[in-house]
Parts: structure tokens; sequence; C-alpha cells
């Protein structure tokens, strides 16, 4: 028995090998500068109510999460969650996590609307992912190209999502380095390593990204297999 190999697989290879150096660089660069104290002896939970309560986000709560790099801000609870790694280390890479989650609640109160566009995108994603592959599926049975094209693009909801989500996490990012420095939450060299944290892990975005595109193309390739077969 023979077996059958997909060659619209390949168009993946690179989005994996981004995505697995981009989860490289964010671990070996948040273990790294997890080492290094901040010199305020700051936790990541006590500069996220310094900033929080900077930007008069009193009502914002902050809660103790399990697990590692798990950290979120929930809009719709208005709850900042940080992880067992953040929560309280006062390293310079928890001191940044946690501002950068601050800066989502800052954009929260702010209106900064490419967040709620991508808040808005959440079920859209969802929805068109799931049925979407259905409508690929069921072009490819009858081969129907329109259909199975129509499939691809309720995929392609999840690009689109990830192309939303990256200008969102790097203006956080940028918010965050900017409060630290101006806040003097960090000082000297320390403000260039929680820097080089957030840039590890804005590229696991970017990488998000990649795959998101890359996976659109080789959906694209397998519907085009409809009209070949007509």
């Amino acid at each position: 028995m023979g077996y059958y190999f997909d060659p619209t697989y390949i168009v993946l290879i690179p989005a994996l090998i981004l995505a697995l150096y981009a989860q490289w660089k964010v671990n070996s660069t948040y273990k790294r500068y997890s080492t290094v104290r901040n010199s305020r002896g700051l936790t990541g939970s006590q500069v996220a109510r310094m900033i929080l309560d900077s930007n008069g986000l009193y009502d914002v709560q902050i809660a103790h999460i399990s697990g590692n790099l798990t950290d979120n801000y929930n809009p719709k609870t208005k709850v900042l969650s940080l992880s067992d790694s953040t929560f309280s280390s006062s390293s310079v890479a928890a001191v940044g996590v946690a501002a950068h989650e601050c800066g989502h609640a800052v954009q929260h109160a702010t209106g900064y609307f490419p967040l709620y566009i991508r808040s808005a995108l959440v079920p859209v994603t969802g929805i068109g992912s799931s049925l979407g592959w259905v409508l690929l599926l069921i072009g490819l049975i009858f081969s129907s190209y329109p259909l199975a094209l129509v499939g691809v693009l309720l995929f392609s909801a999840s690009a689109v999502f990830q192309a939303v989500t990256l200008p969102v996490e790097i203006n956080a990012s940028n918010r965050a380095l900017k409060t630290l420095e101006q806040d003097f939450i960090l000082e000297g060299d320390e403000v260039p390593m929680a820097k080089k944290v957030l840039i590890a892990a804005a590229l696991t975005y970017v990488a998000a990204l990649v795959s998101s595109l890359a996976q659109v193309f080789r959906l694209l390739l397998i519907a085009s297999s409809t009209r070949r077969r007509r």
C-alpha cells in the first residue's frame, strides 16, 4: 500500500521553522533576563498596580494565574492576570511582561481602535475557521471551485485576526517601555533588557501571522485543484 504525499505542505515549512525559532527565542530571552533582578526590587504585580493607578485604572483588578507566560488582560472583566513567572518575580523580564499587559489595559481605557477590532474578530475567526473547513471539503468533494474558494476566504479570517493582533501587541510593548523608562520603574540598562524580552515576544506574533498566511495560501492551492479536475 503506497503513501500519498501532499506537496502543498511544502509551503508551510518556512512558517514552521519561523514559529519554532520564535518560540525558542522568547523562551531563551525570558529565561536569560528572568535571573536579573530590577534595582528597585519591584515585583510584576507591584509594577502592574503602579502603572494601572498612574493611568487612573483603579477598577482594573490584578489576579494570579498558574503557568508561565500565560499573562493576559481581559477587557470584558477588567482583570489583568499575571502568571507564576511574573506575579511575584522581581526580575526585569517579569516587570517587562507585566507592563506589557498593562499596555493592553490602557489601550482598552483610551479606546485604542485596533484592540476593539481584534475583540470583534474573535467570534468571527472561530466561526470562519470551522465553517471554512466544511465548505472547502464540500467544494473538493463536488469539484466546486467557487464553494471551495468561499471556504478558503472564510478560513482566512484567522489571518486577518493575526494581522490586527500584531500592531496591537507592538503598541502595548511600546507603551510599556515608555512607561518603564519615564516613570523610572526600571533604571539604566534594565530598559534595554526588558525591550529584548518584549521584542522576542512580538516575534511569536509575527510567526503566527506568517503561519496563517502560509496556511491560507496552501488552501488556495488545494482549492484550485478542483478547477483542474473539471
